[in-house]
């Protein structure tokens, strides 16, 4: 008899965790809300320094990852650099954000063939950046590509 409560125990347990489980929805992929807050966080004579936050909201019971391959930085109309980073992890059923940052030459800025655009930058004294390449979503062997192109004139100071 104790034999059976113990087997009857067992399978309740077991049956709750599989429904458990089973309730929980992976079938939504996180959704890209927008890239914002870029801007230059620092400038030294070496290289410029700038910054943006790329944000998504959750709607998933479980959490992933997010990791950005190869997004590229256009400043000016030209291409100056490209932002990889580690994996950055998904929280379940909330928003987040994953920065995105990178270091840019200075001279590479600063250049003649960049000489329209820094001219024209150095009397507005705002820069055109942008953001542009793929961010890539994975959990439980599902995957998702997000495109992100995002242009934004940024405040400098000369």
């Amino acid at each position: 008899m104790n034999s059976k409560k113990s087997r009857m125990k067992k399978l309740i347990i077991l049956s709750t965790i599989i429904v458990i489980f089973l309730s929980c929805s992976v079938n939504e992929k996180p959704v890209f809300l927008k890239v914002e807050n870029i801007e230059v966080v620092e400038s030294t004579s070496e290289y410029v320094t700038l910054s943006a936050d790329a944000f998504f909201l959750n709607p998933n019971d479980i959490g992933g990852e997010l990791q950005s391959e190869g997004i590229k930085v256009i400043v000016n109309d030209i291409e100056m650099a490209t932002v990889s980073s580690e994996a950055f992890k998904v929280p379940a059923k909330k928003e987040f954000s994953i920065p995105l940052k990178t270091n840019i030459p200075s001279d590479k800025i600063f250049n003649l063939d960049n000489l329209g655009g820094l001219l024209n930058s150095i009397l507005s004294k705002k820069v055109k950046v942008q953001y542009t390449g793929d961010i890539k979503y994975k959990v439980l062997g599902f995957s998702h590509i997000y495109a992100v192109d995002k242009t934004e004139y940024v405040k400098v100071k000369l």
